[in-house]
């Protein structure tokens, strides 16, 4: 299974961007999709989850009201809109599928990872 994310990049404080994973070489429509991000120097922190069929959604505290998480099954694509970012939104994000049911904050819970992509919020 391969994850592939676009659509990072540099973006002053205020505006938006839309991340995109592409997921192929698995079944999309049964996976659980997560995004977390790296800030430099810290650890990965989760960002959001959807679980399949889009039924529920999941949002870190930091970006709840911001961040909106998104899947197209019919595209085997998960999607991330960022809005208002702030300069702390700064890091690679990486998207994640996790095969289980259960919606999850937790990197160990998730099977497979993208290579990443740099968002970079300027003040």
């Amino acid at each position: 299974v391969q994850l592939v994310e676009s659509g990072g990049g540099l973006v002053q404080a205020g505006g938006s961007l839309k991340l995109s994973c592409v997921v192929s070489g698995g079944t999309f429509s049964n996976y659980v999709m997560g995004w977390f991000r790296q800030a430099p120097g810290k650890e990965r922190e989760f960002v959001a989850a959807i679980k399949v069929g889009s039924t529920l959604k999941y949002y870190a505290d930091s970006v709840k009201g911001r961040f909106t998480i998104g899947r197209d099954d019919a595209r085997n694509t998960a999607e991330l809109q960022m809005n208002n970012l702030v300069p702390q939104d700064t890091g690679v994000y990486y998207c994640a599928a996790d095969h289980s049911t259960s919606l999850a904050a937790v990197e160990i819970m998730y099977d497979y990872w993208g290579q990443g992509t740099q968002v970079t919020v300027s003040s």
